[in-house]
């Protein structure tokens, strides 16, 4: 049995802390001991030694990744004396943690372990409280899935110190938690039309939500309930019309909320802090959305790759306030699916071990749609999407095999300011990646995150597969480095340079914005060339 499938079925406590465990001890493996050369497998065991403390530290692995994803079995375990080891809890880990990184930079983060240990609380709660099946299904099928695999991400990012920590009493976001098959409806306040800043076609895609009647002169707006809860609004011009409309489910985001009966989702702001980040919808992202959806619609994408556009927002025209209520409306998923076809977030996927009879007939499919996709599109046109696996939804055939990948999310696309002779008018210059920055960002997305991760669910069920699976990796990128005439960002992937990660750990401990993430070399698995 693999670590993942142990940890879910021990008490919920235990499975949580090992879970916490885990991901903090991988993310020493890949952000401090590695890049040191502090970090080796021996049989079935990683050792690791803290460079600035000496602490040794070692896990039993169930399965050795060719890019450092490894799956972790048991106890963290921290060397004594006479070489006796001593089994740590995820809260005995993080203060082994703190003190290696408080050494290595030479400032501490006092809310470090609050975080891990509140990370870890909320997974345990949510292991407890999680129902067995939907309370709310809607009785279409394929929906029915995809809702579920977006409320699946029960343990979160496994790269992440503290991948389920959110700011705010567990009380006040139980209610609004996608891992507990949450539904509920938006709440929606009425704005006048003078304080009204939008763009797009509104009022035709909220139509679908049924949203309640405004009185004259004013604009309905959709809200998160938790943040009407959090901010509540201060203006009197505003007026509240309370619950109504359609139910929303949230996604994997927390933020983002799908509406089944609508097919359509509502990207709110929400001030959380949700791993990273303050996850609220700056104004220029609200436009933003609307100006990279114009210019998407003219950038082609391959059969079998669609985009989820963001066409319109909404907000209240004032400093400040625009902040707390941007509304975001991203188009649905039927326009994607034909018959017999299943929409599946990647993150479901890559979460638990993906037993197939022929995995690498499956992988050559779900590879030959993404890889060309993304990397066409950076290197020819400029346009750097952000396909992790949060980001993607695949659409699996009647027979279970990828046949299209819906690319999402608008925040995270940007423009390769080397790759594009004029700035697209609307689009603000945050959405601006310098040469590196974009290579990082689609090395680190698409091959560290995504591929690694549904990688390693193939493997997790046939360990054998993994060294073909990423072949299969490195022929598809052959062939577009190929079509492409050998730029040199693919040349050297196949040459052997290293991959990058991003380092979520370091980045939690310095305090900084996602922008600022550092990031960190990982063994490149295709290997030098052929």
């Amino acid at each position: 049995m693999t670590g993942t499938g142990l940890r879910l079925r021990l008490a919920p406590a235990h499975s949580a802390d090992l879970a916490t465990a885990h991901s903090v001890f991988g993310c020493l493996v890949r952000e401090v001991a590695s890049p040191a050369g502090e970090a080796s497998v021996s049989g079935n065991e990683m050792r690791l030694r803290l460079p600035a403390t000496g602490v040794m530290l070692r896990c039993d692995v169930t399965r050795v990744s060719p890019v450092g994803a490894h799956s972790y079995h048991g106890p963290v375990r921290r060397q004594l004396r006479n070489d006796q080891w001593d089994n740590l809890d995820a809260e005995q880990l993080a203060e082994l943690v703190a003190a290696e990184l408080t050494a290595r930079t030479g400032r501490a983060n006092p809310e470090f372990l609050g975080q891990v240990r509140a990370s870890r609380d909320v997974v345990a709660r949510l292991l407890a409280e999680r129902p067995a099946t939907d309370p709310t299904p809607t009785g279409e099928t394929a929906i029915d899935v995809y809702v579920a695999s977006e409320q699946s991400l029960v343990l979160g990012h496994p790269h992440h110190p503290t991948p389920k920590w959110r700011s705010g009493d567990p009380d006040g976001w139980r209610a609004y938690a996608p891992e507990l098959r949450t539904a509920f409806p938006l709440h929606w306040l009425a704005v006048p039309d003078n304080l009204v800043a939008e763009a797009g076609p509104v009022d035709s895609l909220l139509a679908a939500l049924d949203p309640p009647r405004p009185p004259a002169g004013h604009q309905v707006l959709p809200v998160h309930p938790w943040q009407l809860a959090l901010v509540p609004p201060t203006d009197s011009r505003i007026r509240r019309l309370g619950p109504a409309g359609a139910p929303v489910r949230p996604t994997a985001s927390v933020r983002t909320l799908y509406a089944p009966v609508a097919d359509l989702f509502v990207k709110t702001s929400l001030h959380v802090r949700i791993t990273n980040c303050l996850r609220k919808n700056a104004r220029y992202e609200l436009s933003g959305a609307v100006a990279l959806t114009e210019l998407l619609s003219r950038v082609p994408l391959p059969d079998g790759v669609a985009l989820l556009a963001e066409p319109a927002y909404r907000t209240v025209d004032t400093s400040g306030v625009d902040e707390a209520y941007g509304t975001i409306l991203r188009t649905g998923l039927r326009p994607h699916l034909g018959p017999g076809e299943t929409p599946v977030l990647a993150a479901a996927l890559a979460a638990t071990p993906l037993p197939l009879d022929d995995p690498v007939a499956w992988w050559h499919r779900y590879v030959g749609l993404l890889v060309p996709a993304v990397l066409r599109c950076w290197l020819q046109l400029g346009v750097v999407y952000e396909p992790h696996l949060q980001n993607v939804v695949v659409v699996l055939g009647p027979g279970g095999y990828p046949v299209r990948m819906l690319l999402r999310d608008l925040e995270g696309v940007k423009l390769d300011t080397t790759r594009r002779v004029d700035w697209p008018e609307g689009v603000p210059p945050q959405a601006a990646y310098t040469a590196e920055e974009s290579r990082r960002r689609v090395v680190y997305c698409l091959f560290v995150n995504h591929l690694a991760g549904i990688c390693g669910a193939l493997a997790d069920a046939r360990p054998e597969v993994e060294s073909t699976l990423w072949q299969e990796v490195r022929a598809v990128v052959s062939v577009v480095a190929a079509d492409l005439g050998d730029p040199p960002e693919l040349h050297a992937l196949l040459a052997g340079q290293q991959l990058v990660a991003k380092a979520n750990l370091l980045l939690r401990w310095r305090r900084e914005a996602d922008r600022a993430a550092p990031f960190v070399p990982v063994p490149n698995p295709f290997g030098g060339r052929q």
